[in-house]
């Protein structure tokens, strides 16, 4: 296999005032295309009072409405799009757990974009000429299979398009194959690993080098453990279907400091998520979008409902967003307190008798909201043992502090939390039933 890297694009080392310029022309040409071609978005302009020849800078953005996954459901299923149905070549929709899925269409150019965005994503993650890529997201309206799939070919690399399950026979593939790279949800590839160990082959011995995991939060201390367990470097790709789908955003190897974003195809701003008004860069607040290139669906200020802030580029000129460990619709109020999933992550990550597969049961008495964290215990490590028994009343004490209030941790054996062949569920919420 050739060591000789893949070259950058020049628009990855382009100068800022470049970038900007750019950024300008590609808004104000999706702005147009939308207001003129999509009867929804041509409505919401009208109704703000505001034009596509109103914007004469990137900050005049802030003028424009935003587009929420509500907007999608109430368009479903093609209500939203920009060109006819027939003019699309493919369509994806989200999984609609809870009402109508959102549903989203791609033009030949807009999957010639998303496979160019994933392909500079993979090639940020560190894949070489030659490499293998084994996708291990689920295939079909789910954008996550294909996504990375179109990505990785157009790469020039070599594709297994396993999809998520049959945990046992993905381990023989990597292994048969000897596959380089895997493309995967962070929980699932927990499973893989698991299921290494119940082969009785060391993780550590795969020909695996990078993992670029996405589709679910994820901490950082969760990047330590899967590197640590299987010799890997773990990078984080991000996206969502509504915006484009896998590589919006993605971590370089050489920083592993957060995804940077693709910005000559997506424009970033954060928002206080109560106000509604764009915060400076390096601030707290929500994600949103607006895509600069996309035919069928453009999407304006897109609320991602992601916390995240804005850093300054390092390995590229573009700029990064922090780690997204948390989602405003994953947040938890226990008795007041904000509360997100990867904040109990963090605490179980510490304790070594336990195992990084969990979920947060939230229940009701009364007018009071009760949390059960129910975790497994790591292979080897008996749920009655006093280690154990000595490590859940540490966590328990850990959240107590963390969160202010009392939990209960329900401990189970290795393999009595449901795995995920897909996103994890990490909050179950028992309150309305």
């Amino acid at each position: 296999m050739s060591e000789k890297a893949f070259p950058l694009e020049p628009i990855e080392k382009a100068s800022i005032d470049e970038l900007r310029a750019l950024q300008l022309k590609r808004l104000q040409s999706t702005l147009h295309h939308a207001y003129a071609n999509s009867p929804v978005y041509r409505a919401k302009f009208d109704a703000a009072g505001v034009h596509p020849d109103e914007c004469k800078s990137l900050s005049d953005l802030a003028k424009f409405p935003f587009t929420t996954k509500a907007d999608l459901r109430d368009s479903y299923p093609f209500g939203m799009f920009a060109v006819p149905r027939e003019k699309c070549s493919r369509i994806h929709a989200s999984s609609g757990t809870t009402g109508k899925p959102t549903v989203v269409g791609y033009t030949n150019r807009d999957i010639d974009t998303w496979a160019t965005v994933v392909a500079r994503s993979i090639r940020a993650g560190g894949a070489k000429p030659g490499d293998m890529v084994h996708i291990s997201y689920g295939y079909g309206l789910f954008t996550g299979g294909l996504g990375a799939h179109y990505g990785a070919e157009k790469l020039g690399l070599t594709v297994v398009p396993f999809g998520g399950g049959q945990t046992e026979r993905q381990v023989q593939l990597i292994q048969d194959f000897q596959s380089n790279i895997i493309m995967v949800t962070p929980s699932y590839m927990l499973a893989i690993a698991d299921e290494y160990e119940r082969q009785g082959i060391d993780p550590k011995t795969s020909s695996l080098r990078i993992g670029i995991f996405g589709a679910e939060p994820w901490t950082n201390d969760m990047r330590v453990a899967i590197e640590k367990r299987m010799a890997i470097d773990a990078v984080d790709i991000y996206g969502l279907s509504e915006v484009m789908g896998p590589g919006v955003a993605s971590e370089c190897i050489e920083t592993k400091d957060g995804p940077t974003i693709w910005e000559d195809h997506f424009y970033p701003e954060i928002i206080n998520p109560e106000t509604g008004e764009p915060v400076a860069d390096g601030e707290m607040g929500e994600l949103v979008f607006t895509s600069l290139t996309k035919e069928a669906l453009p999407i304006i200020r897109y609320r991602t409902r992601d916390l995240t802030r804005l850093l300054p580029g390092t390995a590229r000129t573009m700029r990064r967003m922090e780690k997204i460990t948390g989602r405003s619709d994953d947040m938890m109020i226990i008795r007041g307190v904000n509360v997100f999933p990867s904040q109990i992550e963090e605490l179980i990550l510490k304790r070594p008798e336990l195992a990084p597969h969990y979920q947060c049961v939230l229940s009701r008495e009364g007018p009071m909201d009760n949390l059960k964290v129910v975790v497994e215990t790591s292979a080897g490590t008996g749920k009655d043992s006093i280690e154990a028994r000595a490590a859940a009343k540490l966590l328990q004490h850990e959240i107590k502090v963390y969160i202010g209030s009392s939990v209960e941790i329900e401990l189970r054996a290795e393999g009595g939390v449901e795995r995920s062949q897909g996103k994890a569920k990490r909050v179950v919420d028992l309150r309305g039933k």
